[in-house]
């Protein structure tokens, strides 16, 4: 089989990849499909894809990880998080890898939950709420966060076959 084949295989299979890790935050899943759209670049000698084009590509690959970190800080912080509700949504997503699509789920949310409850001084009334709202602020930021990672890896595989077949 000649290595260009294999190489090119391997290239489809980083975008595969990077587009399912879009939803799973364990695999960088934006960075994953430019490396494989680097690497069939790099194996087709930049004849489609040029400097100019590889530049839009990074820059989109650096913007979905800004946007990403965006998107859960805005999220939390809109509903007024405090920074252990923040560490316990980061815990929580950490702790949920081990927990499958539930524990993806749901991770974030337990963790800004118990996290806003912790640095509360004292169980005041409201509370409860304040630290499910917090909850819920996170997950959404998180969803938002998804929805953008989505958009961009859809404009970056538009502009990578826009550029290798036309």
């Amino acid at each position: 089989m000649d290595g260009h084949v294999l190489l090119y295989a391997l290239a489809g299979l980083l975008i595969l990849i990077g587009l399912v890790g879009i939803l799973l935050p364990l695999l960088p899943g934006i960075p994953l499909m430019f490396a494989g759209m680097l690497l069939a670049a790099w194996v087709d000698d930049f004849r489609h894809l040029g400097v100019g084009l590889l530049s839009t590509l990074a820059a989109l690959t650096l913007a979905s990880m800004a946007l990403d970190f965006w998107a859960t800080a805005h999220g939390a912080r809109r509903v007024g998080a405090s920074r252990t509700a923040m560490w316990g949504a980061a815990l929580g997503t950490l702790v949920g890898l081990f927990f499958g699509l539930p524990g993806l789920l749901l991770g974030p949310f337990v963790g800004a939950l118990v996290g806003e409850l912790l640095g509360v001084r004292s169980l005041r009334a409201g509370a409860i709420g304040q630290a499910t709202k917090v909850g819920a602020g996170t997950w959404l930021g998180i969803l938002i966060g998804i929805g953008l990672r989505f958009a961009l890896a859809f404009a970056m595989l538009g502009i990578f076959a826009f550029a290798w077949w036309f």
